[in-house]
């Protein structure tokens, strides 16, 4: 019988190992360090039950296995093992196995009764990765029809656990509570213009002189890690030390025991609750974290740093209390802190979903509509994704996976990089293709941008080399495993699947290909839509087949390439262009080779930079490889040019002289006081009707300088129906007749007609005229002598009673020479100056 620790845990094991037995689900709230990774596996194992923990990353899983296998005085490969993806340590009496949960979902794929398992628990689901929430939805499918025998335990660090004991079913939720400590909470926000890494360091200094025992710094990737090491370099008494999943094992043990001396442990989120680093009494932490990211638009995916959740910065912060009473050290302002999002976003909401795709194909639910979901997957992503299955030949018209798509899968890869190996291996050898394929899966292991550099580098054992030499021979012997049973398929599928996104199937040139542009030729199958050329010869900034721009960081070795093959960029908040964080060195060639399908020549006729262009061009997707004029294009085509321009520029493009405007604002006139059958005249009714109006005037149109020369009044005309046209003078005059015998001429242009008049000239007048069948009063402007304004009105015989005396008043001794009645109803009305009466 095994003696389990006193851990917190402990006081609810036969409550969970009850709830399993008899209900078949369960879900355990329980925080890190209580011991529900380690002791819950074996008190169920001890029921006799074969148990499988699913781990959301390698070093958690390893960590895992091995921490039990020493509880029960063993060494892993004995009643506890592990696996991941290539390395597995079990035999034939493991009864507890912790895989990572992207392996057991394969495992589920190639056995969907999972023989031979009793239970799996679900460690940490409350992190919500994109392989934790698949695995849930397959298991709940699993259990519904095959394996309803089967156990399901979701473990969970939060206590929001309630969507999870939903969908099991009505689970019941049982509780752990740790054992902590206070843990007071100290703000250092970076001082301005300080990189995060150095307010980091700063943070960690000061809880190494204010605190005891050993610092955690929780920081967003390896990156960051690297640079507050070296800020660090300086401490002399203490042991810094990293901690993520891309170090050796060797590395990752030594930060999870304790050493000699202080240690200073820089961490990513691999320990906010799937490990237990021992000895920590202060927390610092930067507030950032690494989550999957994809900018469909601009065809970038990746892992971007965005602030971490409430939830996340209080598990950072309990780690400072497992031992005794402890300190965080918040790398942001204390105001900020209650702007925090309270939980992290799920990854299935933001991350790129081409391998959730390819693996609901191979399920048999290519929408994954039948499964029950945590957060269903977006459907635009998830629509993005079949795409590019259906381009790498992984999916057929149907959406149904290929058995090419099927062997891309069993690779463990993303479908882009398992396209890589597979076509790779044919066109640049197997070798090669694994070198390329194992540093793409893994860009940590470098800090360089330039892809042969740093393949030179772990050819000669850089950090890191060993692990990626361990993959190189996985990929390899999974290439030439396939071929070696008979396999011959792969390169023959490769033949349909010639590249992703959109394109239709195109074979990869077998052509020799030699030294570096091989490295770059298995870059390109990978990512063929990141082919990127140099937008000019002085340039950083490079056009990517895909039309997004991105930029070489300086210093990064490739400056001098006109072509490159990008394999990792990203793209900051609020930035216009991406980054090109690795790539290789390319060139034309290569790129028709890698990406065929997105090679396509084209008459192009369009508005550009204010000008009918026609050319005939070559493309590698956005890229233009060469182009030259076309002679005599279609009219039809320039006409469609020549809109596009209208609707782009404006009417500005056409020429407006003053009889074309008036016409314009008096017919813009009609069409809001009468409507029908008078046209709309405003800029976007006349640009939507262009085709109409300015026909056949568009056939004549090659550039700018022939819109200027379209007769716009003749042309605006057509939009009036012929039987209506000789109302346009009747019922909305250019000039109106006044009382001297002048016609004056209507301003159109405000919101009511406008008849401009000297004060003199409509002496007499007893009312306004009336335009538009009667409806429409003009509105009289009259003016001074000199022409300037001296009254508005619309009522003339109120006017004459009431105002003209004040005007009379203030412009007779200004105008002697002009007549000013006492009676201007009576008067004569004049358009001449004389010396008549001023009476």
């Amino acid at each position: 019988m095994f003696e389990f620790p006193d851990l917190p845990v402990r006081a609810v094991l036969d409550e969970v190992t009850g709830a399993l037995m008899e209900r078949g689900t369960a879900v355990l709230v329980a925080p890190p360090g209580t011991g529900k990774t380690t002791l819950v596996p074996l008190a169920l194992a001890e029921r006799g039950l074969r148990v499988v923990v699913a781990e959301p990353r390698r070093l958690a899983t390893r960590a895992a296995a091995r921490r039990m296998a020493s509880l029960l005085g063993e060494e892993v490969g004995g009643r506890v093992g592990y696996s991941v993806r290539g390395e597995r340590r079990r035999g034939p009496g493991t009864v507890v196995e912790v895989v990572t949960s992207g392996l057991l979902v394969r495992r589920l794929q190639s056995d969907p009764e999972l023989a031979g398992v009793d239970v799996v628990m679900l460690d940490e689901c409350h992190e919500r990765h994109l392989d934790a929430d698949l695995l849930l939805a397959l298991l709940l499918d699993a259990r519904e029809g095959l394996r309803p025998d089967l156990r399901v335990l979701a473990t969970s660090a939060t206590v929001a656990a309630g969507r999870a004991a939903e969908l099991l079913g009505g689970a019941p939720v049982l509780e752990a509570r740790a054992r902590t400590y206070p843990v007071s909470t100290c703000y250092l926000p970076p001082g301005r213009g300080e990189r995060i890494e150095a307010c980091v360091a700063r943070a960690v200094r000061t809880a190494l002189a204010e605190q005891d025992g050993d610092v955690l710094a929780f920081l967003p990737g390896a990156g960051e890690i690297r640079r507050v090491a070296g800020h660090l370099s300086g401490e002399s008494d203490v042991d810094v030390l990293a901690l993520h999943g891309r170090l050796p094992h060797a590395q990752q043990d030594l930060a999870l025991r304790e050493g000699q001396r202080r240690r200073v442990v820089l961490a990513t989120a691999v320990a906010e609750s799937s490990l237990t680093v021992p000895g920590v009494r202060a927390v610092v932490d930067s507030g950032l974290s690494r989550e999957s990211r994809v900018d469909i638009r601009r065809g970038l995916a990746g892992l971007a740093t965005v602030r971490v959740s409430a939830a996340v910065a209080d598990q950072r912060a309990g780690r400072a209390g497992r031992q005794g009473p402890g300190v965080v050290y918040r790398c942001w302002p204390e105001h900020e802190h209650s702007t925090l999002p309270a939980y992290p976003e799920p990854e299935i909401r933001t991350a790129e979903l081409t391998r959730l795709a390819l693996e609901l194909a191979c399920w048999g639910t290519p929408d994954g509509s039948s499964l029950s979901w945590w957060d269903e997957p977006p459907g635009g992503a998830l629509a993005a994704g079949r795409e590019v299955l259906r381009g790498l030949g992984a999916l057929d018209a149907s959406g149904a996976v290929t058995e090419r798509g099927r062997r891309m899968a069993e690779l463990g890869l993303h479908p882009r990089l398992a396209r890589a190996l597979l076509d790779g291996s044919e066109a640049a050898g197997a070798e090669t293709a694994a070198e390329v394929v194992a540093l793409l899966d893994n860009d940590a292991l470098t800090a360089e941008a330039d892809v042969t550099s740093a393949l030179s580098r772990l050819r000669r054992g850089a950090p890191g080399a060993e692990r990626w030499r361990r993959e190189v021979g996985r990929l390899k012997a999974a290439v030439q495993d396939r071929r070696g049973t008979g396999h011959r398929g792969d390169a023959a599928l490769a033949d349909r699947a010639g590249i992703a996104d959109g394109g239709d199937a195109a074979p990869v040139d077998r052509g020799g290909a030699a030294g570096r542009g091989d490295a770059a030729l298995v870059v390109a199958l990978a990512q063929p839509e990141r082919l990127a050329r140099r937008r000019s010869p002085d340039s950083a900034v490079y056009l990517m087949a895909s039309g997004t721009a991105v930029e070489l960081p300086a210093g990064s070795g490739l400056g001098h390439c006109e072509w490159l093959a990008v394999a990792v960029a990203d793209r900051s908040p609020g930035s216009a262009t991406g980054t090109v964080r690795l790539a290789a060195p390319a060139d034309e060639e290569l790129g028709r080779r890698a990406a065929p399908a997105l090679l396509a020549t084209a008459d192009e006729i369009g508005w550009v930079d204010g000008d009918v262009r026609a050319v005939r061009a070559e493309r590698l997707g956005a890229i233009t490889l060469r182009e030259r004029g076309i002679d005599s294009p279609e009219p039809a085509e320039i006409r469609r040019a020549v809109l596009d321009g209208l609707r782009a520029e404006g009417l500005e493009l056409l020429q407006w002289p003053e009889d074309a405007r008036r016409l314009r604002e008096r017919l813009g006139f009609l069409h809001n006081t009468l409507g029908e059958p008078w046209p709309a005249v405003d800029d976007e009714s006349l640009i939507a009707s262009a085709d109409h109006w300015l026909e056949p005037e568009l056939s004549r149109v090659r550039r700018r300088a022939d819109l200027l020369r379209l007769p716009a009044g003749t042309a605006l005309r057509r939009l009036v129906p012929w039987s209506s046209a000789a109302g346009v003078d009747d019922l909305a005059p250019d000039r109106i007749e006044v009382p001297s015998g002048s016609r004056i001429r209507v301003d159109y242009g405000a919101e009511q007609p406008v008849l401009p008049v000297k004060l003199q000239e409509v002496f007499g007048w007893r009312d306004v005229p009336r335009i538009a069948e009667g409806r429409v009063p003009v509105v009289l402007h009259l003016l001074s002598p000199a022409g300037r304004p001296a009254a508005v009105t619309s009522d003339l015989e109120s006017f004459w009673r009431n105002g003209y005396p004040q005007v009379r008043a203030e412009l007779r001794g200004r105008y002697p020479k002009h007549p000013w009645p006492e009676d201007p109803a009576t008067a004569t009305p004049t358009a001449r100056t004389s010396a008549r009466s001023r009476r």
